[in-house]
């Protein structure tokens, strides 16, 4: 399993300079993959931040983790990786999602029958990225067109799926999936059989696993999660997030986060390594310099 970074928590400093920072030390410290939001209505676009810094940290993948796709027709979003990866040649993994009903609303786009405009979008995005054509014709979205230039790097795609259909879609059409608030159970029992056996039936490779969840060493577990509890308490709102913490059988984000000393951590770990996931996208969570500290040094000894 390899070990990354998602920055997702400088999202709302939408400061390209601080993601620069971050990802430098990334680097410095050994992490395979660094990752990066992208809110619907934060104006910070993650695609533009990841092609700054990229060429900037050289080595390391870069990744969006996610970009929502209903405010994007496919081929703008093709257009825009295909520049990205351009200025970090095979160090580009485009991550997408349907975002949800509620973010949607907020920029006047339905969230109407979701599964059919993955099912779209993927088929108008992948020929793109793969081929740099495409010549499709969907209910809500189509795409007669051609880039200027074929593609000489290829752009990875890993989607933010959680219910069956939404892993059955990704699992035949794209390369893996992008997980956030998502326990060792779940992944064990129906992220990895959904997703692997629509792969396998449609003749693709196996599926990249991505998790990530909020990690913290620290000496005051349940403050820490008490502190995720109140700060994130959105994401327990959400229905599609309701229906993975209903299958885990936990209330909320604060019971998913791996909090606790540095052997408990490195258990919650392996106990993602174990069933199933190939990447393991750390997103740091802290109330104090010596947990910022504290977490940094143990998540670099997974990387050792």
């Amino acid at each position: 399993m390899k070990i990354g970074i998602n920055g997702t928590g400088l999202v709302q400093k939408a400061s390209t300079a601080a993601v620069l920072d971050h990802a430098q030390q990334a680097a410095r410290d050994g992490f395979a993959s660094y990752w990066l939001a992208e809110h619907p209505t934060g104006g910070f676009d993650a695609l533009t931040v990841l092609a700054a810094v990229g060429p900037q940290v050289p080595e390391m993948e870069f990744g969006t983790a996610i970009v929502p796709s209903m405010p994007r027709h496919p081929m703008i979003l093709a257009g825009q990786a295909q520049t990205a990866v351009n200025l970090m040649p095979g160090r580009l993994t485009l991550g997408i999602g349907m975002s949800h009903a509620t973010m949607m609303a907020q920029l006047g786009i339905p969230f109407d029958k979701p599964i059919r405009h993955l099912r779209e979008y993927l088929s108008i995005l992948m020929p793109l990225l793969r081929d740099g054509a495409v010549d499709y014709t969907g209910e809500t979205l189509s795409c007669n067109g051609k880039f200027f230039q074929s593609p000489t790097n290829q752009v990875p795609v890993v989607v933010a799926a959680l219910g069956p259909q939404a892993l059955a879609v990704t699992g035949r059409l794209a390369d893996g999936t992008t997980l956030a608030w998502v326990g060792p159970k779940t992944i064990r029992e129906h992220i990895v059989p959904r997703i692997s056996e629509a792969a396998s039936a449609a003749g693709r490779e196996s599926p990249r696993i991505i998790a990530t969840l909020p990690v913290c060493v620290t000496e005051q577990p349940d403050v820490v999660r008490a502190a995720i509890g109140k700060g994130l308490s959105m994401y327990a709102e959400l229905p599609s997030y309701q229906a993975m913490f209903e299958r885990e059988g936990v209330a909320g984000p604060a019971e998913l986060a791996v909090v606790g000393s540095a052997a408990e951590v490195e258990d919650s770990v392996a106990s993602l390594r174990e069933a199933g996931v190939t990447d393991f996208a750390a997103s740091e969570f802290y109330l104090n310099s010596d947990e910022r500290a504290q977490t940094r040094e143990f998540l670099k000894t997974l990387v050792a």
